[in-house]
């Protein structure tokens, strides 16, 4: 209560005081007004705790195993081995070509380490490891045999016993589009190196990659010098892909002076879901005793996947060894190959195919009648294939 502004005695001020307050007690409740409670405030909504990203898992182990037979009859009936051919080479005989368990674990970011191991038996682990200088028996049965590593998040290592990266096609029968392997297969390129190489993808459309190994086909160097390649992908669309692989060094045995140099193009072309188109083209150049030799050739193959179990494969090669080096005579040498594919439960594979090859020398055997320039056979082969992973 206010206080009052004049000075009284207290005896009249007393009185006074307490009149009034009983006049305006009623008037002061009535004037008040109650002022209105507060809205409450409503609790902020809980905000939700930001997922965390699983971490990386490792790779798992691939195993592949597979099975690989045939059986091819020459209209030649040549005796021996057939000639241009590298792994199906008997005539009027069911074959066993490769028996393969291959286990991989790819590296990735969870586990930078990874590995490949590919252990073979049969007449083709022999031919392809035929050459090699050290004449190590137990290679044969190692096709592939490398330990990988992943540096930062791109550069992949590998150091030990790889195939090589050149061609359309590959060892392996089930990996391409027909029965036979191709002349530029067969002839023009090597089969495996020894060796480190490294591969970097910049992106999903350029990748590149390069090696120094021993050389063509040798876990053993045959010389002193070193072999060295380098292969850019380059992806455009998904429907593209080329392949460029150069290498050079020295490959002759106790020389390292004379160097032999390939070029090894892949183009492929996925035109529909349906339809694939692919074209490979090698030049090789070296220096034999004191000679400088040359080899080329092309390959055209197509792929129609008419239904998902039944595919059919054209291919069509011309290869020049004008100096003999790769057939033992100069020849102009050409194939035409046809391929039936028929899938049989999702393991088995099989392939029906006519073939002609033809030279324009008489370079191939018969059993009658000396040698002619050209030889046609049928080959049926058989893959079982079976896949895990751990």
């Amino acid at each position: 209560m206010p206080s009052p502004s004049r000075s009284f005695t207290r005896s009249r001020v007393l009185p006074l005081v307490a009149l009034a307050v009983l006049a305006a007690a009623p008037a002061r409740a009535a004037d008040t007004v109650t002022a209105p409670a507060p809205e409450a405030t409503p609790a902020p909504e809980a905000t939700a705790a930001p997922e965390e990203k699983a971490p990386p898992k490792p790779a798992p182990i691939e195993v592949t195993s597979f099975v690989d037979t045939y059986y091819g009859y020459f209209f030649n009936k040549p005796t021996g081995n057939v000639p241009l051919r590298n792994f199906d080479t008997k005539h009027n005989t069911f074959s066993l070509g490769l028996v393969e368990v291959a286990a991989e674990q790819k590296v990735t970011t969870a586990n930078r380490l990874g590995f490949r191991l590919d252990l073979e038996a049969g007449p083709t682990a022999e031919l392809v490891n035929a050459f090699e200088p050290g004449g190590l028996e137990f290679l044969k049965n190692v096709e592939q045999a490398y330990g990988s590593y992943l540096f930062g998040n791109k550069l992949q290592v590998d150091v030990g016993k790889f195939v090589t990266s050149h061609g359309a096609e590959v060892i392996e029968t089930k990996d391409n589009w027909n029965y036979s392997r191709s002349l530029l297969f067969a002839l023009a390129i090597p089969y495996y190196h020894a060796g480190i190489r490294a591969t970097v993808p910049f992106n999903d459309k350029v990748t590149l990659g390069g090696m120094v190994v021993n050389g063509w086909n040798n876990v053993v160097d045959n010389n002193s010098g070193k072999s060295w390649c380098v292969d850019l992908t380059l992806k455009p669309t998904s429907k593209l892909t080329l392949v460029q692989n150069v290498m050079g060094g020295p490959e002759q045995k106790d020389n390292t002076h004379d160097k032999r140099f390939l070029s090894d193009t892949v183009l492929t072309v996925n035109a529909t879901d349906k339809v694939s188109l692919m074209a490979n083209y090698d030049y090789g150049t070296d220096r034999v005793a004191g000679l400088d030799v040359k080899w080329h050739g092309i390959a055209a193959y197509a792929r129609v996947q008419a239904t998902p179990y039944w595919a059919i494969a054209p291919r069509f090669e011309w290869f020049d060894d004008r100096d003999g080096f790769a057939t033992g005579i100069a020849q102009k040498v050409k194939e035409f190959t046809i391929t039936s594919e028929q899938k049989l439960g999702g393991k088995l594979l099989t392939r029906l195919e006519y073939r002609r090859d033809f030279s324009d020398q008489p370079f191939f055997t018969s059993k009658s009648g000396g040698p002619k320039k050209s030889q046609d056979n049928i080959t049926l082969g058989l893959v079982y294939i079976f896949t895990r992973s751990f």
